[in-house]
């Protein structure tokens, strides 16, 4: 779990996943034979091997900010979202400012409720309300931030007896999930591309771009997805529930599986005894609704990590599924020389 509290607790929001990259690579050298990085910043890992060319995509964002404003009296930061927020979880956070001259912690603050109107109290917080106090006189603020500057959340990742929680594992576990896979895979029955794309919280760029370059016939997203398993959620509504094991989609808002894909990953997992569960996501999506659209196509599918509270900076996983997600993509790995993608 090493590399996964490395790659939660880093940084990396829309347009800035540099620090993401370098674990990335070194986490791959030598288990693979080339290592890019094209232009718009996405890391393309080759695996060359014989058979149809697999694409498995990991975004390596995160939702963050960038800062908007600098009041000139205070030394306040306003703050833009570069990503989907639920504000109300954003309150009495700690936030990291990643000047150039090296990181500033604050905290986000936000009007007490002691002074708020009767009206104020009834509504929910919006991001115009709140604001990053870095604890300097204002003068100091406007020598060390410049506005642009990427904001993260800082959160420490931690491990319990039967779960993982931290930050960012919107996906930063789909990309450990994938080296992780690639490294567990006993032989490669395809030409393997592992692709850690960029911006994808902002409308999947990244994969798009990459999706052009590699040219796949199949294209794997690796993400996490709602597991709704918690009070006041009846069971129709909870998409998946932690510990039952892998997620497989069927569809989102931004895909729709491949059939023979959705078949092979099923009878795979039955065979090796690896549990899963079906996927139904009626809103997101996944790099995998950029990949099928490059070139001709490409058939795709999502494998999801089931995760609760989504974009906070306490999602939390199943070790247990984590271990079928591997398992299941190792095993698609070697076997995927011998998948039936045809459409009946």
């Amino acid at each position: 779990m090493e590399l996964l509290k490395r790659l939660s607790e880093a940084a990396g929001i829309p347009g800035h996943e540099g620090e993401i990259r370098r674990i990335i690579s070194a986490a791959l050298t030598g288990t693979v034979d080339e290592i890019k990085v094209d232009q718009l910043g996405n890391l393309i890992a080759h695996k060359h091997g014989t058979g149809p060319v697999v694409m498995i995509a990991a975004h390596m964002d995160e939702i963050g900010f960038i800062v908007s404003n600098i009041d000139k009296d205070t030394g306040f930061l306003r703050i833009h979202p570069l990503g989907g927020f639920d504000v109300k979880t954003l309150i009495a956070q700690r936030a990291v400012v990643h000047a150039k001259d090296g990181d500033l912690i604050g905290a986000i603050g936000s009007k007490p409720i002691h002074i708020m109107t009767a009206e104020e109290r009834k509504k929910l917080p919006e991001l115009k309300d709140l604001f990053v106090d870095l604890g300097l006189p204002a003068d100091a603020v406007k020598q060390r931030v410049s506005i642009g500057d990427p904001v993260t959340l800082r959160q420490d990742f931690i491990e319990l007896e039967q779960v993982v929680s931290g930050k960012a594992l919107d996906d930063r576990a789909g990309v450990y999930i994938g080296i992780e896979a690639i490294k567990q895979a006993k032989n490669v029955s395809c030409d393997l591309y592992f692709v850690g794309t960029t911006q994808e919280e902002v409308g999947l760029r990244g994969a798009r771009v990459a999706g052009f370059s590699v040219h796949p016939q199949i294209g794997i997203a690796l993400d996490t997805t709602l597991a709704v398993d918690m009070p006041g959620v009846p069971e129709s509504q909870r998409i998946t529930s932690l510990g039952n094991g892998v997620a497989i989609k069927l569809t989102d808002s931004a895909s729709i599986s491949h059939p023979g894909l959705v078949d092979a990953m099923k009878r795979i997992a039955t065979a090796k005894g690896i549990p899963y569960q079906l996927e139904i996501l009626p809103r997101g999506g996944t790099d995998a609704g950029a990949v099928q659209m490059a070139q001709e196509g490409a058939a795709v599918i999502t494998l999801s990590l089931p995760s609760r509270y989504v974009h906070s900076v306490v999602e939390t996983a199943h070790r247990d599924d984590l271990k079928a997600a591997i398992d299941l993509l190792a095993a698609f790995i070697e076997e995927a020389g011998k998948i039936d993608l045809s459409l009946s």
